[in-house]
């Protein structure tokens, strides 16, 4: 696997994916982002992920896909350190939505560090 690559195939675009883990996936909390993920047993060991930020927030679509370049950025770099080497013992896959929930945008190194918490509490949360 490219370490720092984020192709189609980790994007979540399954409606029926998307309806079931907001059913019933699980969710955490880590300013400035929500965070909520579901196993997908059976499959190879992979994420899926989704990112959102939302409209009522920033109306603006050139804030709001400005965040979203910024969070997969942070996604993209750090996956392979904190969240993969975790899933490859595993017999299941993730399916992930990491939601941006501030009233601000905010920096890129604050994304960055932030996602590296949420990488880590996601990877202690499955294993």
């Amino acid at each position: 696997m490219k370490k720092h690559t984020f192709p189609k195939e980790e994007r979540l675009c399954s409606k029926r994916l998307i309806d079931d883990l907001f059913q019933r996936g699980s969710s955490f909390f880590i300013y400035p982002y929500r965070v909520v993920f579901i196993r997908i047993e059976g499959a190879e060991p992979s994420v899926q992920v989704l990112l959102s930020v939302s409209k009522r927030r920033f109306p603006l679509a050139v804030h709001r896909n400005l965040l979203k370049r910024r969070m997969r950025e942070a996604y993209r770099l750090q996956k392979g350190e904190l969240l993969y080497p975790a899933l490859y013992e595993q017999d299941y896959g993730l399916a992930v939505a990491i939601q941006y929930v501030s009233k601000e945008p905010l920096d890129f190194p604050v994304l960055y560090s932030k996602m590296a918490t949420v990488l880590e509490k996601l990877r202690d949360e499955v294993s």
